[in-house]
């Protein structure tokens, strides 16, 4: 069942209200995040193949999911091939063959839209299009993780990003309220979790470039982290959309108090990208000596 509409100049508008209900399911939210938080650090941590075995794990989820989103709830040969092609993609790029993975990746959408034809599966393109939206990203994260000690402090840096963005929106839009950021597609998420995702990134940015010798300039990593506050913030609302589009709530209930692994890491996916781009086109701007 597809979600109704919602009238985007009434919540544009509104005046500011704090969400009332804001603590609810807190609790199993939180020990869920802790969870996979300490997963991720583990893996960052116990280096570089720990790492890309979480990667793959997570591309083969998140590939479920999106084959069950975008399929009417099948996974089937269609799905297969989805997971399999994206974790070697995450295969290729441990091998450090990175051309060849954001070059396979296209070809491994084609393939996957050949099997979603040949599957009949009625949207081919849109579970195709999975590929690039989970593989891309996977590959920027083994790529910006396989540099060593800097390649490390750089991952943690990102997620400890990623995680102050998710956390500063979600408490300043809770007890703030206020205009709605985007009312047709997130009707919960307001211009003041925006500024509050902003701030905490930043802020991140602040304390590491204040407490690690090491670390790229302070001012830097604060401005890097509030731009990819705002890039997170973009990939949570896109798949917010994807979701409204296909009328379900969570990418899955896999996760309590999350729904989905998408749910959870959708601007994390987005913010690697855009990160492995910018650290590409600079030559390591953002580089940990």
């Amino acid at each position: 069942m597809r979600f109704a509409s919602s009238s985007g100049a009434n919540d544009a508008t509104a005046l500011p209200v704090r969400d009332k209900n804001w603590a609810a399911g807190l609790g199993a939210r939180l020990v869920s995040a802790i969870a996979m938080a300490a997963a991720a650090l583990v893996a960052v941590f116990a280096g570089e193949t720990a790492f890309a075995i979480l990667i793959a794990a997570a591309t083969g989820v998140l590939a479920w999911e999106w084959a069950r989103l975008t399929g009417d709830g099948r996974f089937g040969a269609t799905g297969i091939v989805l997971a399999v092609t994206t974790m070697a993609l995450v295969a290729a790029a441990v091998l450090g063959w990175f051309e060849a993975a954001i070059i396979g990746a296209f070809v491994a959408g084609a393939s996957v839209f050949v099997v979603a034809m040949a599957d009949g599966r009625r949207l081919r393109l849109w579970v195709a299009v999975g590929v690039l939206y989970i593989g891309l990203p996977a590959v920027a994260m083994i790529w910006l993780r396989g540099h060593g000690e800097a390649g490390q402090a750089l991952m943690l840096w990102l997620l400890l990003t990623i995680w102050a963005t998710d956390s500063g929106a979600f408490f300043a839009g809770r007890l703030i309220g206020g205009p709605k950021l985007a009312p047709r597609i997130s009707p919960k998420k307001t211009w003041a979790g925006l500024g509050g995702a902003v701030v905490s990134a930043a802020l991140v940015g602040v304390i590491v470039g204040g407490l690690d010798p090491h670390a790229p300039d302070t001012l830097l990593l604060a401005f890097a982290g509030a731009i990819l506050a705002v890039v997170a913030q973009a990939g949570d609302l896109a798949e917010s959309w994807v979701k409204r589009h296909f009328g379900a709530k969570d990418s899955s209930n896999l996760i309590p108090g999350h729904g989905g692994l998408f749910d959870r890491v959708d601007g994390l996916l987005v913010a690697a990208l855009v990160l492995a781009l910018g650290q590409w086109l600079t030559d390591w701007a953002l580089a940990w000596h």
